[in-house]
């Protein structure tokens, strides 16, 4: 099978050069912008691409939803399979994909687009099919998960933490949609969708840790807490979703805990097959680019989509989702949620630990403070 790449960047490079030696799989003509043709293999123009009719699948390995979602309407009805790594594509778009490519009988597939190399949604969207799916999420950004652990393991605060992310190559110039956990949450939207056929435009919520302090990993390392940004998702009533990402304060024996730099821990549980978790390297140009060729693979041993056929865009409900949470506030604020315990009190601030309170209240009243210039941070409380 003949793959054509739209993208030769970080990604896209890492995919060209896989399909060198793979098995059964050709590479074929690479997208890149007008100019940058220097090798014989690349192209400026996705006509080039389209119109070919030796190239039978083409992988967008570029970003954004435009002209991502254009480029890949184009080679879906021009018969072209269509695989991609791009979760802001998939997120926005992935029910019009997934209905344009079953009409034209050609596949669609986005393994890559969660957990990098992390199998995720390649073993979700194969246990939808025997299983019933209780719930999906885990820790989906390589990211926040390394700045949370240099900040807990080294003492680094939050702007050491984020500079040391980006030399590495982590973290991109601009880390918005990482820290303030967009990214996790694009995530688990994709995750809800293949476990039960809702991909969720309203109602969700995402906390990152953008708010966290070099103080507050002091205090509740001392408590014996360990904090990750997880994503959640569950199935809702009257076909909604519970679909969020927040801190999570779980303790040092938890399984997440010992998931470190920037690494992924991706889960799912089935009513038949019990709690499923992998843990691997969720971003990187190899690990994400091994995640494209397996659905290329895939494709050529008869694969065809990921989201179901009656796949609908819907609304998150995180109402009936609760738990405790520790909050840093400031002391005037104090009756903005019920407190079980005061854990500490510094001049003006406090820090609490509240009684159950849904996450839909907790991020609605953490936003209202906020807005009040009041400055917060919270995490849920993995107890028991």
């Amino acid at each position: 099978m003949k793959v054509a790449v739209l993208g030769y960047g970080t990604v896209g490079v890492g995919v060209y050069e896989m399909l060198q030696a793979a098995e059964g799989l050709e590479a074929g003509p690479v997208l890149v912008r007008p100019g940058k043709e220097n090798e014989a293999f690349k192209v400026s123009r996705i006509e080039d691409i389209v119109g070919d009719p030796t190239v039978d699948a083409v992988a967008e390995v570029m970003g954004g939803v435009e002209p991502a979602f254009s480029y890949a309407m184009a080679a879906i009805r021009a018969g072209k399979h269509f695989v991609t790594s791009n979760k802001a594509l998939v997120a926005a778009k992935g029910v019009e994909l997934n209905r344009a490519a079953r009409e034209a009988g050609v596949s669609f597939l986005f393994s890559a687009a969660c957990g990098g190399g992390v199998p995720i949604l390649h073993n979700l969207a194969r246990a939808v099919r025997t299983d019933e799916i209780l719930s999906v999420g885990g820790i989906l950004n390589g990211t926040t998960n390394f700045m949370l652990d240099q900040m807990q393991s080294t003492g680094k605060d939050y702007a050491d933490a984020l500079r040391e992310a980006q030399e590495l190559g982590y973290a991109e110039a601009d880390p918005t949609a990482d820290v303030t956990g967009l990214d996790a949450l694009r995530k688990i939207m994709l995750a809800c969708a293949v476990a039960w056929g809702v991909l969720p435009k309203e109602g969700l919520l995402n906390e990152g840790i953008d708010s966290l302090s070099a103080a507050d990993v002091k205090d509740f390392m001392a408590r014996g807490f360990v904090c990750r940004l997880v994503a959640s998702g569950q199935p809702a009533p009257e076909g909604k979703v519970s679909a969020y990402v927040e801190p999570v304060l779980v303790r040092a024996g938890d399984a997440e805990s010992a998931v470190l730099k920037n690494y992924n821990m991706a889960r799912y549980e089935g009513r038949n097959a019990g709690p499923i978790a992998m843990i691997g390297q969720g971003a990187g140009r190899y690990p994400t680019a091994s995640a494209v060729l397996r659905d290329l693979s895939g494709i050529c041993v008869g694969e065809a989509a990921m989201f179901p056929a009656d796949c609908v865009e819907g609304v998150a409900d995180n109402s009936a989702a609760a738990h405790a949470y520790y909050v840093r506030l400031p002391e005037a604020c104090a009756d903005a949620f019920p407190v079980r315990e005061v854990l500490a009190e510094d001049g003006e601030t406090l820090r609490v630990l509240t009684e159950t309170v849904s996450v839909q209240k907790m991020h609605e009243t953490a936003r209202a403070l906020r807005k009040a210039n009041n400055a917060v941070f919270f995490a849920a409380v993995r107890e028991g």
